[in-house]
């Protein structure tokens, strides 16, 4: 695919980018793995605190402790991104924050964040599902197709 995109490029611009690619600094990949696994599992262990504090506390049984530990996720999350705290260690943490219940909440809220000034409807209302919008699709019809062949399975045996 990039020999392809060099072959269109003159030769004064496939030059140039030789020349960049010499200066460009190389990527502490070691440094970015570590950060996304400990903070995607420090995420993971929020998370599980959080369900064994339902299950203890509130006599939840370990799959309906479920549902309320990601709605405290994802509301940490929202306050987290509000408070423009989430940002600053997804920057130092890259792929590590996009478990998805927390990077999916993150990516809706910024996305109201960045719009609100174009008003309720048009600007959060019409901008806040951009970048969600294709996940929330993709997982209802997934759900769907799945949900229907479930069934098909059910009613053959």
């Amino acid at each position: 695919m990039a020999n392809q995109k060099k072959k269109k490029l003159t030769p004064v611009q496939q030059k140039y980018q030789a020349v960049a690619k010499r200066h460009e600094p190389p990527r502490p990949l070691l440094r970015n793995f570590t950060a996304a696994f400990l903070v995607g599992g420090l995420i993971c262990l929020i998370g599980q605190a959080i369900q064994d504090f339902f299950i203890r506390y509130f006599h939840f049984t370990q799959k309906t402790a479920s549902n309320p530990m990601v709605a405290v996720l994802i509301l940490l999350s929202v306050i987290l991104t509000g408070l423009g705290i989430y940002d600053r260690i997804a920057q130092w943490a890259g792929a590590g924050t996009a478990v998805p219940v927390t990077g999916f909440a993150n990516s809706i809220v910024s996305a109201a964040i960045e719009h609100r000034s174009e008003g309720m409807v048009l600007g959060i209302g019409g901008n806040m599902f951009k970048l969600a919008g294709s996940v929330i699709v993709f997982g209802s019809v997934a759900a769907f197709v799945i949900g229907i062949i479930k069934t098909l399975i059910k009613m053959g045996g």
